[in-house]
Order: structure tokens, then sequence, then C-alpha cells
């Protein structure tokens, strides 16, 4: 099962990375639990919920110089006990206008499978540079 969850965790993520680089809001929605918390990394702002990430993402989209976030795994710890998973990793901006990449740090993400799909339920981000 822990191979298995990993593995569907990184496609997860490669999903969303995915779907952050395309401005696809339906691809990012399936991966939010309802209730998913972001912690951001710079001003530690807090959003809530599958919808208010959702009108957060469809913002930052709409930017006409926009950051184009990557999320890379380095661990993904699977629960022997419970249906959740912590991932660990870093993270960039890069502007699509430059190319640059404007911030960067580290993360952490829990995951819960939910009617056997992995989901998001908080993300926390550390900007480090």
């Amino acid at each position: 099962m822990t191979a298995t969850a990993d593995l569907a965790i990184r496609i997860a993520r490669a999903t969303f990375n995915r779907a952050l680089a395309d401005a696809n809001l339906a691809a990012i929605g399936p991966l939010l639990a309802p209730n998913a918390v972001l912690v951001a990394g710079t001003d530690s702002a807090l959003i809530t919920g599958r919808k208010a990430q959702l009108l957060a993402w469809k913002r930052e989209f709409a930017a006409k110089d926009r950051l184009i976030y990557t999320r890379t795994p380095d661990t993904i710890i699977v629960s022997p006990v419970e249906p959740i998973a912590m991932e660990q990793g870093h993270w960039q901006g890069v502007s699509t206008g430059s190319g640059v990449t404007l911030a960067s740090g580290t993360y952490s993400a829990k995951w819960r499978e939910m009617g056997g799909a992995w989901m998001i339920e908080a993300e926390i981000f550390l900007t480090l540079a």
C-alpha cells in the first residue's frame, strides 16, 4: 500500500503542477479536499477551503505577468494506520514574462485518501529566496 500511495500522491502532485502551469482550475479542484487549508510562504496568508483556493488561483491566473509555481516532492511518508500522508519538498515560482525564478522555498503538504483519490488537506510554505 505504501508504494502505491506514494506513487498516487506523486502523480497527483504532477497533475497539480501541470494544472498550475496551464491555469486549469477544473484540474485543481478535484485535488483539493473541501476544507483544504493553504498557508502562504511570504505573508502567511491563510486560504481556507477549496472554493477560496480556487478563487485565489483564478486571480493569480489573471495576472499579466504571473508566476508559475512548481512543487517538487523530496519525501512522502504514508501513515500505516490512517489513509493520510505527509509530503515534504521544495517549491519555486517562475515569472511567465521573464522566465526568472522570483520566489522559492520549502513546503509540507498533508494528503488524505478519500473515495479512492488522494486529496490535499493542508499545505504550508516557507519562502527562502
